[in-house]
Formats: structure tokens, sequence, C-alpha cells
């Protein structure tokens, strides 16, 4: 690469022809490793290739150049990996037995939410259920509830913390 750097069009061919096979053998293994097919690991071959060469002013010939080139070669393999996400496909047919179906009874947590609403007293339960559940905004639960706004704010505010009180209390 110093060569290279230093004008000797012949030392960066050289260098670049001996980094391919070297450069495909880890993008191979990295694409496997992340369980992608090794399709790819020409693109990033070629990715890591066009980087080198973009970004060759930027190596410091007193540094090794290793460290500089696997950098490249790192950042180039995990631009193949967020490409592809961290998708598994499995067809759904496999597990419809073990999948819940949509008319199963509400879960235990939405239980435990509505028992625990139904304890609060009447103002904060009201409040409550208007913001939190119903999606009121504040003028329409003080509206549909004859309070004032000030009020209501208070009583929601008042209901959410007995709710935390109670979920810690209960979890404990």
């Amino acid at each position: 690469m110093r060569a290279s750097n230093a004008g000797d069009a012949a030392a960066y061919e050289r260098l670049l022809t001996e980094l391919t096979p070297a450069l495909r053998a880890a993008a191979r293994r990295g694409l496997n490793a992340a369980g992608l097919a090794d399709t790819d690991a020409e693109d990033v071959v070629q990715e890591t290739l066009l980087a080198i060469h973009l970004k060759r002013q930027t190596f410091d010939g007193n540094a090794p150049f290793g460290p500089w080139l696997a950098a490249i070669a790192r950042h180039k393999m995990i631009d193949a990996w967020r490409r592809h996400g961290r998708r598994t496909k499995l067809p759904i047919d496999d597990f419809a037995e073990v999948l819940a179906d949509g008319s199963a009874e509400p879960d235990l947590i939405t239980a435990d939410v509505s028992r625990h609403v139904e304890s609060l007293p009447p103002s904060q339960r009201a409040a409550v259920r208007a913001i939190a559940i119903d999606g009121a905004t504040i003028a329409e639960a003080a509206a549909r509830l004859s309070m004032t706004s000030g009020a209501v704010r208070v009583a929601l505010h008042r209901g959410l913390a007995g709710l935390a009180r109670k979920f810690r209390t209960d979890t404990l």
C-alpha cells in the first residue's frame, strides 16, 4: 500500500489482486456465520475493494496495513448484514398448531389491569378509562365526566399513581 500510495500503479494492482482471495474467503465466512448465503460474497469483496480505492489516501504509511484493511472489510460486512437484516424464513404452516388463535380469552395482563382499574375510586377510574383506555383528550374527558380539566388531570394522575403502586406490590 505504501508503494501504491507513492504512485506505483503496478504495486497497487498487485495489492488488490493478492487481497481479493483473502477478502472473498473472509466475506464467505462472515456471511455464513450470519446465516446468509455466500452468494453475496462477491458484492462484499467488490465494495471492500472500492472502499480501499476510494480511501487509500487515508492510510497512514507509518501504521500497519492489516488493521486498516480489517476495519474497512468489517464495515462492508456489517453493511451486508444490515441489508439482509435478521430475517428468518420459516413456513407458518409448521407452527399452526402452536400459534394462538384470534378467539383466545384475554391474557392475564389485560385481566390484571382491568381488575386494578376497577379497584380505583370512581373519579380516578373514570378519568383513567376515558383518557388512558378510550383515548379521549383532557377536554373531552372533562366534558364527558362533568369535571373541570384540572380535576380530570388530578384524578388521572392519582389513578395512574395508584395503579403503579398496585402493580409494584403485586409483582414483588
